[in-house]
């Protein structure tokens, strides 16, 4: 059973101009897409694990070129992808540290009675 790209769309829950996008920069790969007999792309059902994997990726923080390299490799041995989430994990620790030092500072901001009613910097 093939889909069109609304069912697609709807099936992931994904505007249909993001998928068209993905197809242009190769997040859907050719096994996904065929032609019906009236020549319109129309779609595997593999499709739907394949955007959930996708989407379920991009929520956890990897970028799209991520994704691209994951899926140009067309297969990564089990030591690489543990080190590719042990790097995304390692990225996300630094930007929470990142963020509690920055909460940190505002409360700084905060304590110190800092007022800017003079105008901003003025004393």
């Amino acid at each position: 059973m093939v889909m069109k790209i609304s069912e697609v769309a709807r099936r992931v829950d994904l505007p249909i101009s993001t998928i068209r996008y993905y197809e242009q920069i190769g997040i859907i790969t050719d096994e996904y897409v065929v032609r019906n007999q009236n020549n319109y792309r129309v779609y595997t059902p593999d499709i739907i694990h394949h955007l959930s994997v996708v989407k379920h990726c991009l929520a956890v923080g990897f970028s799209i070129r991520d994704i691209q390299v994951m899926i140009s490799m067309n297969g990564i041995p089990k030591d690489e992808h543990v080190n590719l989430i042990q790097n995304k994990i390692a990225e996300i620790e630094a930007a929470q540290q990142k963020l509690e030092e920055s909460k940190q500072n505002l409360y700084d901001i905060l304590e110190s009675d800092m007022i800017c009613e003079k105008g901003f910097g003025k004393i």
